[in-house]
């Protein structure tokens, strides 16, 4: 079986031999640990049985972000840690997609453009969603930068994982509408105007296309009702992962690369075929500069509302009488009726007007 780390070993001199003088660090980086993972570049471990006095020597792995060895059990992870925070409602899984037209600026400056992109993307939903007319409060929301396509085409977008519903400025949860959170056209133009000013701001030099005022951008938005953990489990593929696994390459022969993808439209897969350097220049576009962090969590879900947050699980069990017991994994499939709650400051009462149908504790 091909893997990733058997093409950077045929092709990858030659590639940065014709590039490296400017590629990013990350990108050489990128390169060298994806060559070295598992192999005795990196060194080993002894492991012995005590009964039998097997021994089995294994290598260690390079622990780089961009590598598809590696980071199984840090996805793991993630998602035990983000199940912990599930609240008990609906949730919302929302994309913001850039423009075709925008897709080679952020490519040139992908630190500060990609950073605009989450920021607008958050700052545009958080805006309408503090209006009374649609959820009236401060939202919860996790973010993911994804920027490829199942054919490692530059695709820069932001999926959002989002409760359907806010905590306005008296402490009152407000529910949103079950099938409709904020409107997509008008969040389309908050977020067009939010990322333009950003941008310009950031890159006062860069000069970007003006068709990109003459367009709507694309703004995704639907409810996951009880699949929260379905979408969770979805966005946690992403978040240890680059654009690629080892399982979709097909072979390396004469100097061409053939891999599986998905067709989006279709849901069918086929097999491309692309010569190693362009598809080496394909997945180097998609690791992501030094530092930058795809994932980021705001309003409700930002680490500094940690204490709101579990506040507002145990009044959400407390509706129906129930209080989780210390550490187990929250979660619901509940359909639910009602308005508000009132979250009060001095500790776990309130005045809980939800109505469980079917609320439980997952463990």
């Amino acid at each position: 079986m091909i893997e990733l780390a058997d093409i950077v070993t045929v092709h990858g001199d030659d590639y940065l031999a014709e590039f490296g003088s400017r590629m990013p660090g990350a990108h050489r980086r990128a390169l060298a640990a994806i060559r070295a993972c598992r192999t005795a570049v990196m060194g080993g471990h002894l492991s012995e049985c005590e009964e039998c006095g097997h021994q089995h020597y294994s290598y260690h792995s390079c622990k780089n972000r961009n590598c598809p060895k590696c980071h199984g059990k840090d996805t793991l992870d993630w998602l035990e840690k983000r199940e912990t925070e599930l609240l008990p409602v609906r949730y919302f899984h929302l994309v913001f997609t850039l423009p075709q037209e925008l897709r080679d600026p952020v490519r040139r400056n992908q630190k500060k453009l990609y950073a605009v992109l989450m920021r607008s993307a958050v700052e545009a939903l958080s805006k309408i969603g503090l209006d009374p007319r649609f959820v009236g409060g401060k939202l919860g929301i996790l973010a993911v930068l994804h920027t490829w396509t199942r054919a490692l085409e530059h695709h820069p977008h932001v999926h959002m994982l989002v409760p359907s519903g806010g905590l306005d400025a008296e402490g009152v949860w407000r529910e949103s509408r079950k099938k409709f959170l904020v409107p997509v056209k008008a969040l389309s133009k908050v977020f067009r105007a939010r990322f333009m000013k950003l941008a310009r701001r950031a890159l006062p030099e860069e000069k970007f296309p003006e068709e990109v005022w003459n367009k709507e951008w694309v703004v995704f938005s639907r409810p996951s009702f009880n699949r929260a953990r379905k979408v969770l489990r979805y966005l946690g593929r992403y978040v240890h992962r680059i654009a690629i696994t080892n399982n979709r390459l097909m072979s390396l022969e004469r100097g061409t690369v053939r891999f599986r993808y998905q067709h989006s439209g279709t849901g069918k897969w086929k097999a491309m075929a692309l010569p190693a350097r362009e598809f080496l220049r394909r997945y180097l576009q998609h690791v992501l500069p030094q530092g930058f962090h795809k994932v980021r969590y705001y309003g409700l879900l930002s680490p500094s509302n940690r204490g709101t947050l579990r506040r507002l699980q145990l009044l959400l069990v407390k509706g129906q009488g129930y209080l989780p017991p210390p550490g187990p994994r929250l979660f619901s499939t509940s359909v639910f009726s009602g308005r508000a709650f009132q979250l009060s400051d001095d500790g776990f009462r309130g005045r809980v007007f939800f109505r469980y149908d079917s609320p439980f504790i997952a463990t």
